[in-house]
């Protein structure tokens, strides 16, 4: 189950918060209204209390403090739709003002339609809509950044410890890091990249390789072979290097011997080792 973000307009006009920055995902916003939604959401297996006055869309209620909200689920992801706070024996009570707005939105639906809606109230106003749709799309580039630094440090962390290539699957692509250190020499670290990716994921994952600067990476070309190699066999690179480096001369990376989209080689500050080697 996806955290559970709010829509634009609960953020909007029901919490009264701004919009942040895409840098910001809106399952990230600190609320407390938005912080149970996505506490009682983590696990898909977990009961939830319907909002039964609502009977045209399945809402769920969420309680805490004097907050109170209704979440709409789609698929594995919950949306905040709604949300106010509690005035319990007044007109002002969130589920009571719920209720009224929804049977309000159905009797004017109704007006404007010649089909009426079936059931007593209409929540759809509520529900997201393209907007939504698009602001979570334009988060992608975030989440993907923040769980590339996570894994690479963990796959260069592991190839140190044993020497092989340790590897991770991304939705259009694999990620491959393997990490040669040898005592006194410099210290390499080569990227597989297999797959669909944008042209400027190279240049991202060597800045979150831990003490590597993107600078000195080598690049190789695509591998021809990768046309007929077979899937799920991918080799590992080779690790002659035709040059010792130095200030004057560039190290290159021999092309993979199967299927790989290009690599990369690059230089790993030694000041980056014992923390890596220690991190648990």
């Amino acid at each position: 189950m996806h955290p559970a973000r709010p829509t634009l307009r609960t953020l909007r006009e029901d919490l009264k918060l701004p919009l942040p920055t895409a840098r910001q995902p809106l399952d990230e916003i600190d609320h407390p209204i938005l912080a149970k939604a996505r506490d009682q959401f983590a696990e898909d297996e977990t009961g939830h209390e319907r909002i039964r006055s609502i009977d045209t869309e399945v809402l769920f209620k969420v309680k805490v403090q004097r907050w109170r909200g209704a979440v709409w689920t789609e698929q594995d992801l919950p949306w905040l739709v709604a949300a106010g706070q509690r005035e319990d024996g007044s007109g002002d009570d969130f589920y009571a003002a719920l209720e009224a707005d929804a049977k309000a939105a159905r009797a004017r639906y109704n007006s404007e339609h010649s089909r009426p809606l079936p059931g007593k109230t209409y929540v759809g106003h509520l529900l997201p809509t393209q907007d939504d749709y698009d602001r979570y799309q334009l988060e992608a580039g975030t989440r993907l950044v923040r769980r590339l630094a996570s894994v690479i440090k963990d796959l260069t962390r592991g190839s140190l410890h044993d020497g092989h290539e340790h590897a991770a699957d991304f939705p259009t692509f694999r990620l491959g890091i393997l990490v040669r250190a040898d005592d006194g020499h410099e210290t390499y670290a080569a990227v597989r990249i297999t797959g669909s990716v944008p042209d400027d994921l190279a240049a991202v994952i060597l800045r979150h390789v831990p003490g590597c600067d993107p600078k000195h990476g080598s690049p190789s070309t695509p591998c021809p072979a990768a046309r007929s190699s077979p899937p799920n066999r991918p080799g590992p690179p080779s690790w002659t290097p035709k040059r010792r480096p130095n200030s004057s001369t560039k190290t290159e990376l021999p092309q993979a011997r199967v299927a790989a989209y290009f690599g990369i080689l690059a230089v790993i500050g030694h000041a980056a080792l014992p923390s890596l080697a220690t991190a648990s």
